[in-house]
C-alpha cells in the first residue's frame, strides 16, 4: 500500500464552477427585476426634472454625497445613458449569477462599495455622478479575471472570450476617457469605470483564493491507493 498522494495546485476543470443551469431562470428574473427598477427610477427622474439625481447622486468629497455610493448606480443622466448601459448590464449580470448566487452577491458588493468610494475620493469636485456603468465595468473585470485565481478552465475560457469581445470597452471607457479628460471635459466618469473594475478584480482575488483553499483542502489527500 502506498501513501496517499498529495495533489496541490491543479487546475479545476468542472463546468459547474462557471455555469450552473439551475440558476438560469432565477438569474433572468433577478436581472429583469433590476432592469425594471432602473427604468422606473428613470421615469421618476424624467417626471421630476432629475430630482433623484440631485438628491441621491454621488458628490465627490462631500459628506452629503456619501449616500450616493448606495444610490448612484441605480440612477442615470438620461434615457440614452440608461439604455447605453442596460444591454451589457443584463448580459454580464446573467453570466455572473449563473455561476452562483453567493458569487454574484459578493462580487456586486465589492464593485458597488469600491467603485462608489473610489468615485467619492477621486471624482471631480462639485459634480454629481450617477450610472450603472460602475457595475458594468466591475462585473466585466471580475468575469475576465476570476479564472486566473480559481484556475478553472471554463472560467478562464469565458474570461478570454469576454476580454476579446470587450477589450475596446475597457480601453475607451477608462484609458481613452481619462486622457480626454486631461485635455478637455468629457462628462463621463472614467473614475467610476476604473474603480468599478478595481472592485471586480479585488473580488476575483478574494473569491479565487477561497476557492483554491477549498480545493487544496479536498485534494490534500486523495485517499489510499492499493
Amino acid at each position: 500500500m502506498r501513501r496517499p498522494a498529495r495533489l496541490r495546485g491543479r487546475a479545476d476543470t468542472t463546468l459547474s464552477a462557471a455555469v450552473r443551469p439551475e440558476n438560469a431562470r432565477t438569474s433572468a428574473a433577478v436581472m429583469g427585476a433590476l432592469a425594471a427598477v432602473l427604468i422606473v427610477l428613470q421615469l421618476v427622474n424624467t417626471v421630476t426634472g432629475y430630482a433623484l439625481n440631485h438628491s441621491l447622486g454621488l458628490i465627490s468629497r462631500q459628506l452629503g454625497g456619501l449616500d450616493g455610493i448606495l444610490f448612484a448606480p441605480l440612477l442615470h443622466g438620461g434615457w440614452g445613458h440608461l439604455f447605453g448601459n442596460l444591454t451589457m448590464l443584463m448580459l454580464l449580470g446573467v453570466l455572473l449569477f449563473v455561476a452562483g448566487v453567493r458569487e454574484f452577491l459578493v462580487t456586486t458588493a465589492f464593485v458597488w462599495v469600491v467603485g462608489g468610494l473610489g468615485v467619492w475620493l477621486l471624482g471631480p469636485s462639485n459634480t454629481v455622478t450617477v450610472g450603472s456603468s460602475i457595475l458594468v465595468f466591475g462585473w466585466l473585470a471580475y468575469l475576465i479575471a476570476r479564472g486566473l485565481f480559481t484556475r478553472n478552465v471554463w472560467q478562464l475560457l469565458i474570461g478570454a472570450v469576454l476580454a476579446l469581445l470587450y477589450w475596446g470597452v475597457l480601453w475607451s471607457g477608462i484609458v481613452s476617457t481619462a486622457w480626454a479628460d486631461v485635455v478637455g471635459t468629457t462628462g463621463i466618469s472614467w473614475q467610476g469605470h476604473l474603480m468599478g473594475a478595481v472592485g471586480g478584480v479585488l473580488a476575483a482575488v478574494v473569491l479565487g483564493r477561497r476557492v483554491q483553499r477549498r480545493l487544496d483542502s479536498r485534494r490534500r489527500w486523495s485517499g489510499p491507493v492499493i
